[in-house]
């Protein structure tokens, strides 16, 4: 099979040219291809399948037919490799769950999947995190929520190993009330707010372990422009530490909690609007390595609720790749290629995967996108409920 005429956009930049399709690889890139199968692309772009390293599966109950739920809907919407966040019910942080897991994922036909290890247990002792990861876990998990004696431990083991660490940063006794963004919303709405420190305060503990230890470090679903600045100023002395964005949280402030909105009830809380400024600033001078959609489904019994009682997230795979190009491309924030970049190739390489670009030799783990098309967002547990989007995918390689 040849794809002709299609805008071919990678991490690399964009260009026009065929490319042939065998079983599932890529053999040959070129002009004037000729086959007995050919996909005319032309206004499509030919671009990679996405990569989410922070999804979670629904309610965060971990069975066998969330995980396949979870594959198949990222797969339909344009992303082709998640990781599992491993706070999940169970937690992965024995062989137990972790081969629980392993077996669910046999036979899937959508995403390819891979599991994080929850590097704490419930009662926030060390769990085995040289068996977990001998044993397939692909990257290790820590929140802050971890004593400074247990951090320096679990910093060991990656520096050991030489896997990245993902970390959230929090500060238990300030989440622990707290159901958004502390600031003037909150305090309109009655609600108990998180200050912005929870998150900042153990972005810079973090830092100076990663600093010490010479470990790699990406911090989840990052929401405040100090954090990032923290986080470039350490690029700049050489620690290894990147950051995670979530789409949510570049386009949505603490306002859209109005009238009490429980879809906005996310983990970390959306940030007030001067700092959604600050963000979007961030990402377009690269200071973001990575975004996510942040995907946590939540059934309506546990949202449908008052908003200090409903769950935390939202439904962000669906329509995900429809949602990028909408409000970071088309809206001129940051090219196509750049989107490839933060959703494909910076992900991967923080997974000790290489992904990103298009080349002879790769399997075709690509998608056809039409950019004029015009969808309705249809997922009522979607912040993004009723709106009109740009960008369909016609298919999937």
């Amino acid at each position: 099979m040849v794809v002709k005429n299609a805008i071919v956009c990678d991490a690399d930049g964009e260009r026009n040219v065929d490319i042939r399709i065998q079983d599932g690889m890529i053999t040959e890139i070129g002009s004037a291809l000729s086959d007995n199968e050919i996909v005319d692309a032309s206004g499509l772009y030919l671009i990679p399948l996405l990569v989410d390293t922070n999804i979670r599966v629904q309610d965060s109950v971990l069975n066998a037919k969330n995980i396949k739920a979870v594959s198949d809907e990222a797969l339909e919407n344009g992303i082709g490799h998640i990781v599992l966040n491993s706070d999940s019910l169970p937690a992965i942080d024995n062989e137990i769950v972790l081969e629980f897991a392993q077996n669910s994922l046999h036979n899937l036909s959508g995403a390819k999947v891979d599991l994080m290890l929850n590097t704490l247990k419930e009662d926030s002792t060390l769990s085995n995190i040289a068996i977990l990861l001998k044993r397939g876990a692909i990257v290790p998990f820590m929140s802050t929520i971890a004593k400074n004696d247990v951090a320096i431990k679990i910093a060991e083991y990656c520096q050991m190993y030489k896997v990245t660490l993902f970390c959230k940063a929090e500060d238990n006794s300030l989440i622990k009330s707290g159901v958004m963004l502390e600031g003037n919303v909150s305090s309109k709405l009655g609600l108990a707010g998180i200050p912005d420190l929870s998150e900042v305060l153990h972005v810079s503990r973090m830092i100076e372990i990663a600093r010490h230890f010479k470990i790699k470090i990406v911090f989840k679903s990052i929401a405040s422009p100090r954090s990032i600045y923290l986080i470039s100023q350490a690029k700049k002395d050489g620690v290894d530490v990147r950051c995670e964005v979530s789409i949510h949280h570049l386009i949505n402030s603490d306002q859209t909690c109005k009238n009490f909105n429980t879809t906005a009830k996310l983990n970390p809380p959306l940030a007030c609007e001067d700092d959604i400024k600050l963000l979007q600033e961030a990402l377009k001078n690269g200071q973001i390595d990575m975004l996510t959609t942040l995907h946590q489904p939540s059934s309506p019994l546990n949202k449908e609720v008052a908003f200090y009682d409903a769950a935390y997230g939202c439904d962000g795979l669906k329509n995900a790749m429809s949602l990028y190009y909408s409000k970071l491309v088309k809206s001129g924030m940051i090219s196509m290629s750049e989107l490839i970049k933060l959703c494909v190739k910076n992900p991967s390489d923080t997974i000790g995967k290489k992904c990103g670009t298009i080349s002879v030799g790769q399997k075709a783990n690509v998608m056809l996108f039409n950019p004029s098309q015009i969808l309705i967002m249809d997922e009522k547990l979607s912040l993004y409920n009723g709106e009109e989007l740009y960008g369909k995918i016609e298919a999937v390689f």
